[in-house]
């Protein structure tokens, strides 16, 4: 909203500063220092609020070491991050933006998933929480929606890089010359790392039925996006075991991403350095700010000992966000990089899960891989301390970020 008010006042009235607002980096910034306004000072107005209405964690007891002293410790916290996110995209943003209107449309979604899920838990006292299938539902309806905004929408476009004609060359050691770029068109095409010709094209999978393969491109896209959604924001649930674990893998996936959104949105890093240049959405680059500041300023209060517990309110929204950043700048196939650590504990789940079912069918008693899954609980129980545990999963965490962007010239 401030964007379009100081847009008027700068045109209108010509006051001098006003111009700065057409800024992405300003913006951005602003968006960062807001959204850390917003968690650390109103989230501990609502941690109290949560504590007077007893809104506590119900702990399972796994035998893990300090599990017991989290009981009672206040859920729901996610709305914190929630806040934290909108509240300035709303404030910092192009809100006719196609981009920024499909992420507040999924934070807001699977947020609203997440809260069912932790108030029958907690006012229910149904440890079960939202059956398991309804979940799956939404994540599917979000991916649908996402799917097919993404790929119908005449908003987005992407800019295809224009050959290198044979005639150019230059000298060893040299720079290549820069990308250049053809008009907006619609597209399929993704960005595979890598590869030094690093675009991959959905409509692969289709063109085994000739020329009219093309016209159900659109339905193997759309799985794909469910599938990603599904999986990135199970992980993210799955990860918030520990203190401040998922909260802190999620801003520094998150920083990740907004290095991603700023070279796909800007026409001058995009040719620099030869990769994809997606028109209008540089304005990724605030929500993602927003979504970086909230998870720090919540981490303030979830860093252990925790304060506050995330729930399903936060962790589901949090994965689909970064699973839907990275669909929006065509970066999907990096999501096991960045998302690194919430694909070890998805993968480590499903591994333990069908291990123990296998080997009971074969040999009548159920077997293990991990100590106990997810993968952090296997350290709990091999005696790492918790702090420690989470610090070396941050550290594999920014690692992993490092790599996700060295990606742009690795290949």
């Amino acid at each position: 909203m401030l964007y379009y008010l100081f847009t008027y006042l700068d045109q209108a009235y010509d006051i001098p500063g006003a111009g700065v607002f057409q800024y992405i980096t300003f913006r951005a910034a602003m968006a960062v220092i807001t959204s850390l306004i917003i968690s650390m000072l109103f989230g501990k107005r609502l941690i109290d609020r949560l504590q007077r209405l007893q809104v506590g964690e119900t702990v399972r007891d796994l035998g893990l070491e300090g599990q017991t002293q989290k009981a009672g410790t206040p859920t729901m916290g996610g709305v914190i991050i929630i806040l934290a996110i909108v509240v300035p995209t709303l404030l910092w943003a192009k809100l006719d933006n196609i981009y920024i209107l499909l992420m507040l449309i999924s934070t807001l979604w699977m947020g609203a998933i997440g809260f069912l899920d932790d108030y029958i838990k907690v006012f229910k006292k149904d440890k079960k929480g939202l059956r398991g299938i309804f979940k799956v539902i939404g994540q599917i309806v979000l991916g649908i929606i996402v799917g097919s905004t993404l790929y119908f929408h005449p908003d987005v476009t992407i800019k295809e890089k224009q050959p290198v004609l044979e005639t150019t060359s230059w000298e060893v050691g040299e720079e290549a010359p820069a990308a250049t770029y053809g008009d907006a068109s619609k597209s399929s095409k993704t960005t595979l790392p890598f590869l030094k010709d690093n675009e991959f094209d959905y409509d692969i999978f289709t063109r085994w039925m000739g020329p009219s393969g093309a016209n159900w491109t659109w339905l193997v896209y759309i799985f794909a996006v469910i599938f990603i959604i599904t999986a990135v924001s199970n992980g993210a649930n799955l990860t918030d075991g520990l203190d401040g674990l998922a909260t802190g893998t999620s801003a520094i996936a998150g920083t990740a991403l907004l290095v991603l959104a700023y070279v796909s949105g800007s026409i001058v890093f995009s040719s620099y350095l030869n990769i994809m240049y997606i028109p209008e959405s540089g304005e990724l680059v605030i929500f993602t700010a927003a979504f970086i500041g909230a998870a720090i300023g919540f981490l303030w209060y979830n860093s252990f000992p925790a304060q506050v517990f995330m729930g399903d309110t936060g962790s589901l929204a949090i994965g689909a966000i970064i699973a839907v950043i990275a669909l929006a700048v065509r970066k999907e196939f990096l999501l096991p990089i960045i998302a690194g650590v919430f694909l070890a504990e998805n993968v480590s789940v499903i591994l333990q899960v069908s291990y123990f079912k296998y080997t009971k069918k074969k040999h009548g008693e159920g077997r293990r891989i991990f100590l106990m899954s997810p993968l952090h609980h296997h350290y709990q129980k091999k005696g790492f301390p918790e702090t420690k545990i989470v610090t070396r999963f941050w550290i594999v965490g920014i690692m992993l970020a490092v790599l996700a962007i060295a990606t742009l010239k690795l290949r």
